[in-house]
C-alpha cells in the first residue's frame, strides 16, 4: 500500500483554521477528508482502513481526548495526533498513554505537521501491511508458504502445482537451510496423496546397524528382543510421501538395498518372507551435485537415474534478494506470536542491510536472525553505520536509542520501570522519547490476536 492510498482525516470546528490545515495537507499532496464535529468523523472511521487521524483537542460535544480513546477502541494502531493550543505537559503524558500517535501545540509551522502525518502514514501502512500478511499465514497452505515473487520461486510453485498429483518421483536440490523439507511437504499437500502419511527419514541420522529394521520393520523373533511387528518407515509411507532428506549421505551398500525397495515397489520386512506392496511418491533431497558423485563412485549412479526423474531446484537467498525482506517480515511475526514479543521497527535501512548480506545459511539464517531481532538479542548492521560517514553525535543518539527501547521492551512499556532501569528520572526519559520519536504503544503487552505496531521512527 503506497503513501498515495492513505487519507488523512482532519477533525477542526475552526472553519479558517480548517481551511488552512487542508491546504498544508493539499500542498503537501496528502489526501485529505475534514470535518467540523467529532461523532461525524467517527462514522467515518472504522478498522483496518488505510487513513491517520488528526484532531483538535477543543471540539464542541465530543473533544479530542475522548474521541482518541474511541478511535483507540475501533483500532489501537489508527495513529491518532492531537493539535491544541492549549496544552500542557500533563495533557500531552495523558494523551501519549491514551494511545495519542503523536501531540502537537499550536502555534505550529505547517512543515511540522506534515512531517508528523508523513511518519503516522508511514506507521500505518506497515501495520496494515503486517496485518495482510498475518491474516494470509493463519490460513497458509504448503504451497503458500513457500514465500518470495522472485523469478526462482515463481518457477518453483508453478512445478510444484503441476507435479503435485503426478506419481512422478522427485530429487530436490538446494543448499543447506533452503527448504528442502519446506517443497517435499508442498509437493505431498498439493496432490492426493496428502491423505496419506508424510515420512520424513534424514539418512545422515540413521545408523547403518539400524537401517534395516527402521525401514523395512521387522517380524517377532528376527533378532533379539524384537517381540511384536512392527512397519518400517517405507511400508508407513504407502499410500503418502516418503521423503529421503540428505540422500547423499547413504552408504553405498544401503543405497543398493533401497534400489531394490523402488525398483520393485515391495518391502520385505526383516524377519519375514512376504513381500509387501508399495504405493508412495518418493521425494529424495541432496544440497550436493549427485551426478557428480555418481560419476566419481561415491553415490550408486543407478539408484541416481532411479531419484532424478524431475529435479527441483531451489535458489539460494543470495540470488533471490528481493524475497530477503518479506522473509524476515513473515519470520519476525511468526516469532512475535511465538514469543509474545512485540514487532520491533523495520525501517527501510533495515531492509537494505539485509539484503546486503549473502546469507550462506540461507533461509534458515534469516529465520533465525529474525528470531534474534525480536528477542532484542540482534539488530542488523546498517550499511552505513561502519563506513565512517556517521558523526559521533549520530553514533551516540543511535546507541542511546538502542538502550532506551531495551529498557523499555523489558519494562513492557511501562515508562517508570524503564527510567529505574535506565538509571534517570521519568521526566528525563519523557524528553528523550520525544526527541527520538519513539513509539512507546508497541512495547506494551498487547492480545495475541492484536496486530504488531512498527515504531514510528
Amino acid at each position: 500500500m503506497s503513501d498515495l492510498a492513505m487519507k488523512v482525516i482532519y477533525v477542526e470546528d475552526d472553519d479558517p483554521v480548517r481551511a488552512a490545515g487542508c491546504q498544508t495537507f493539499a500542498l503537501a499532496d496528502l489526501p485529505v477528508e475534514d470535518f467540523a464535529r467529532a461523532d461525524a468523523a467517527l462514522a467515518r472511521l472504522a478498522a483496518d482502513q488505510p487513513v491517520v487521524l488528526v484532531t483538535d483537542v477543543r471540539l464542541p460535544g465530543i473533544d479530542g481526548i475522548e474521541l482518541l480513546r474511541r478511535v483507540v477502541a475501533i483500532d489501537p494502531d489508527l495513529p491518532v495526533i492531537l493539535v491544541t493550543g492549549h496544552g500542557d505537559v500533563s495533557m500531552a503524558v495523558d494523551a501519549m498513554r491514551a494511545g495519542a500517535y503523536d501531540f502537537i501545540e499550536k502555534p505550529f509551522a505547517p512543515e511540522q505537521l506534515v512531517d508528523v502525518v508523513r511518519r503516522a502514514i508511514e506507521k500505518r501502512r506497515l501495520v496494515l501491511e503486517n496485518r495482510a500478511l498475518k491474516a494470509r499465514l493463519t490460513q497458509t497452505s504448503e504451497l503458500d508458504g513457500l514465500i518470495g515473487n522472485s523469478p526462482g520461486m515463481c518457477q518453483l510453485r508453478t512445478l510444484i502445482a503441476e507435479l503435485g498429483d503426478t506419481e512422478v518421483d522427485v530429487l530436490i536440490h538446494g543448499e543447506t537451510g533452503t527448504g528442502k523439507e519446506r517443497v517435499a511437504h508442498a509437493l505431498h499437500e498439493a496432490g492426493h496423496r496428502r491423505r496419506g502419511n508424510f515420512v520424513a527419514v534424514n539418512c545422515a541420522a540413521l545408523p547403518e546397524s539400524i537401517f534395516d529394521s527402521e525401514m523395512f520393520g521387522v517380524e517377532p523373533g528376527a533378532f533379539t528382543g524384537a517381540t511384536r511387528s512392527r512397519a518400517g518407515k517405507i511400508e508407513h509411507a504407502s499410500g503418502g510421501t516418503l521423503f529421503l532428506d540428505e540422500i547423499e549421505s547413504m552408504p553405498l551398500a544401503l543405497q543398493a538395498k533401497l534400489l531394490r525397495v523402488l525398483q520393485e515397489r515391495v518391502v520385505e520386512r526383516l524377519g519375514s518372507n512376504r513381500v509387501v506392496p508399495l504405493d508412495c511418491r518418493v521425494v529424495a533431497a541432496t544440497k550436493i551435485d549427485l551426478k557428480a558423485e555418481s560419476e566419481a563412485g561415491r553415490f550408486r549412479a543407478d539408484l541416481y537415474y532411479r531419484l532424478n526423474v524431475v529435479t527441483l531446484v531451489i535458489p539460494p537467498l543470495r540470488e533471490r534478494r528481493e524475497d530477503i525482506a518479506q522473509l524476515f517480515n513473515v519470520f519476525c511475526l511468526q516469532a512475535a506470536d511465538r514469543y509474545g514479543r512485540p514487532l520491533p521497527a523495520m525501517p527501510p535501512a533495515i531492509a537494505d542491510s539485509l539484503m546486503a548480506e549473502d546469507w550462506p545459511g540461507n533461509v534458515r539464517e534469516l529465520q533465525h536472525a529474525a528470531e534474534r531481532f525480536v528477542l532484542g538479542v540482534w539488530r542488523p548492521q546498517s550499511p552505513d553505520a561502519s563506513d565512517g560517514s556517521q558523526t559521533l553525535p549520530q553514533r551516540v543518539a543511535a546507541f542511546e536509542l538502542l538502550l532506551i527501547e531495551n529498557a523499555l521492551q523489558l519494562a513492557h512499556g511501562d515508562i517508570a520501570n524503564a527510567a529505574a532501569t535506565l538509571g534517570i528520572p521519568r521526566k528525563t526519559l519523557y524528553d528523550k522519547l520525544a526527541k527520538l520519536e519513539v513509539d512507546v504503544g508497541r512495547f506494551r503487552a498487547a492480545p495475541q490476536s492484536a496486530a504488531p505496531t512498527p515504531s514510528s521512527r
